[in-house]
């Protein structure tokens, strides 16, 4: 199993998703979270138990493929409207780190706020837009510079909205292509990336913050093992 199961209880399970695995795929055999999540839970039935019950698992939000980071399902779908309700009315707290290309008037430490308007492409991909356009969404996230070497930056970002390719659009349209991202850097960041060997995004979901669905308190799941430069 290449998921990482990061905590568990009767409402929830909070994974570590890794670079490749799609969350939820629609390709036959193709492997992905939610198999893998469903086998996981269906091994913990008896044998008898298991033929009669359907294992339940809720999608609550996700990650782009090519993208790491923690992700958390629901076990009940109690759970899954309430964890959805709060993606829905941005109360998912979701901290990012990125390692892009540019971005060399970034003061480290110091907060600033990208405001774009975003519409999704029929390809899958999506594009900034006009504010008055068919379809366009506004996306909002902040972010700040950590660390930085080599022609490399290492940014935090918080997202403000939850829009398709969100992070990887917004930062290289404002000059800071995410490594590794060939769908959305430019030349510079496809000759640096593949200078120093990156052939996977650099984009990291590394903090996740919501209210518990059961208990109605805050919790906090955060990676140890960060995305650096």
């Amino acid at each position: 199993m290449k998921t990482r199961i990061l905590y568990e209880d009767d409402a929830l399970l909070v994974c570590f998703k890794p670079v490749g695995l799609a969350v939820q795929s629609g390709r036959v055999a193709e492997p992905d979270m939610v198999s893998e999540l469903k086998n996981y839970l269906a091994r913990q039935f008896d044998t008898n138990e298991a033929q009669n019950k359907p294992v339940y698992l809720g999608v609550v939000h996700r990650l782009d493929q090519p993208v790491s980071g923690i992700l958390v399902f629901a076990k009940n779908p109690a759970a899954a409207a309430k964890l959805s309700g709060q993606v829905a009315e941005n109360r998912m707290h979701k901290t990012y780190r990125a390692v892009v290309c540019g971005g060399g008037d970034t003061i480290r430490g110091e907060w600033r706020e990208l405001t774009d308007f975003l519409v999704k492409e029929p390809g899958g991909g999506a594009r900034i837009a006009r504010p008055d356009e068919a379809g366009a969404k506004k996306a909002q996230l902040s972010y700040r510079a950590l660390d930085g070497r080599d022609g490399c930056i290492l940014l935090e970002i918080v997202l403000r909205t939850g829009r398709h390719h969100q992070i990887r659009v917004q930062l290289s349209h404002a000059g800071m292509p995410i490594l590794g991202d060939y769908r959305y850097g430019n030349g510079e960041s496809r000759l640096l990336s593949e200078r120093i060997g990156i052939r996977t995004v650099q984009l990291q979901a590394v903090r996740l913050a919501f209210i518990h669905p059961a208990t109605g308190k805050e919790v906090c799941f955060e990676l140890e093992d960060k995305l650096a430069v």
